[in-house]
């Protein structure tokens, strides 16, 4: 056993999963910082005395990856090596009954809703005059705003309700003063994010106020780029997009998750939109912001998918020409409404679907940011990594879409918003130079 050298009062949170769950980890960090506890985030470092697992159980591989997280912290607390392990999140929340059973050494579960009996359990005060202040695990220049949490639609595959619970949206004007201490802190770029940003206001306003929010965060001095993530394709606020075209720190993207491209399948997943719907969403939005790069996401393997449905898919894809697209294999979530059909594609088919779609969509990419050499671009400066500034255009999110990687031999400042003319593509990245 190791000679015990840890910290009482330092605490890691260790974060699984999405943005929602970083920006969650994000405020219970803060509020640990209030309370005269050290805090670190995935710490480099086994020398905190208390780590606190936030946990995703949205698919059958991110909880596996949580349970052996779990597991990993409670064999090093049974070694002495920290005094006490705590887990929140979705899996908790979906799953504490059963896990509590088989791992004792967590000292306690929370859910997605329980920050304030968390900290009780710290010994430390819920301060609500915190409320909107978090501990930024991103880069500085870029953070995470989430708009809403929880989830009305009636997805067919989806366990967020049962983990999140109803959607719940947050008042414009909290989120306008969490906008401004951000760009105070020196955030240019802010990621609008929840289950849904489509449905945003509908519970508060008794209307959608997407496009509303959009405005007036665009207003707040110091933010450089807002982009949209998740929005849901039934019901779009179309007027979102007129405020993407006004306003010039409004990134033409939009993240819009579709799942699926046949009738059949877009049915049996309760998604509320035909293909003939969804084909003429993205059409009026390619004609109101012709600029716009569209982001999606698709499952491969939901049951009942067919050779037949999935070579439908395929052309689906083909023809629509997304700017950017993530396909995953279908999981069999229990409580969901998927779970009462037969789970009847094998994973092997699910993966060689999924592997299928990404080919497609790697040539796709190709032809796209061929198409971009010798465009003149605005790279938001993310790194400096072997020799070379990597960054962004308006038209990629951090860590899932393209990056720019910039030769240049002199300074640039991380955050710092530069010119740069596109000299070469690939599938998934661009080379570029500095435009004086």
């Amino acid at each position: 056993m190791r000679a015990r050298s840890y910290k009482p009062r330092k605490v890691n949170v260790v974060t699984l999963g999405c943005a929602k769950n970083l920006f969650d980890s994000e405020v219970m960090m803060a509020q640990l910082r209030a309370n005269d506890f050290e805090v670190e985030h995935e710490a480099k470092q086994d020398d905190s005395g208390i780590v606190i697992v936030n946990t995703c159980g949205f698919i059958e591989a991110a909880k596996q990856e949580s349970i052996d997280t779990i597991f990993r912290f409670a064999q090093a607390k049974a070694e002495g090596q920290l005094e006490r392990v705590y887990v929140t999140g979705c899996l908790s929340e979906r799953y504490k009954e059963e896990l509590a059973d088989g791992i004792p050494e967590v000292d306690d579960w929370f859910g997605t809703r329980d920050l304030p009996r968390l900290l009780k359990t710290l010994r430390a005060d819920y301060k609500k005059e915190l409320v909107g202040e978090r501990l930024l695990t991103t880069p500085a220049h870029y953070a995470y705003l989430k708009i809403a949490e929880g989830c009305d639609r009636p997805c067919a595959f989806c366990a967020i309700p049962l983990m999140r619970g109803k959607h719940r949206s947050t008042p414009m004007e909290e989120l306008v003063s969490q906008a401004k201490g951000l760009a105070k802190q020196g955030v240019s770029e802010i990621i609008l994010i929840a289950q849904d940003l489509t449905y945003y206001g509908l519970d508060l306003y008794r209307e959608r106020k997407l496009a509303e929010l959009v405005r007036r965060l665009s207003d707040v001095e110091g933010i450089e780029w807002i982009r949209l993530h998740y929005a849901f394709p039934s019901g779009f606020p179309m007027d979102v997009l007129d405020v993407m075209a006004e306003r010039s720190n409004v990134c033409n993207y939009l993240d819009m998750p579709l799942q699926h491209g046949t009738d059949e399948m877009l049915k049996a997943m309760r998604r509320g939109i035909t293909e003939a719907k969804t084909d003429a969403l993205i059409d009026a939005i390619r004609q109101r912001v012709p600029d716009i790069a569209i982001r999606t996401t698709l499952i491969c393997g939901f049951p009942g998918e067919t050779e037949a449905h999935f070579e439908h898919l395929q052309g689906w894809v083909e023809r629509m020409r997304f700017d950017r697209l993530g396909c995953f294999t279908y999981s069999h979530e229990e409580n969901t409404h998927a779970y009462t059909l037969a789970d009847d594609v094998p994973e092997e088919v699910k993966r060689a679907r999924v592997e299928r779609i990404m080919d497609i969509q790697a040539g796709i990419s190709e032809e796209l940011n061929v198409a971009r050499i010798g465009s003149v671009e605005r790279v938001l400066i993310d790194r400096h990594e072997d020799g070379l500034w990597v960054g962004r255009t308006q038209y990629d999110s951090p860590d899932v879409d393209n990056e720019v990687r910039i030769a240049h031999d002199g300074h640039l400042r991380v955050g710092e918003l530069v010119t740069a003319k596109i000299t070469g593509a690939s599938s998934f990245d661009l080379d570029a130079q500095l435009v004086d």
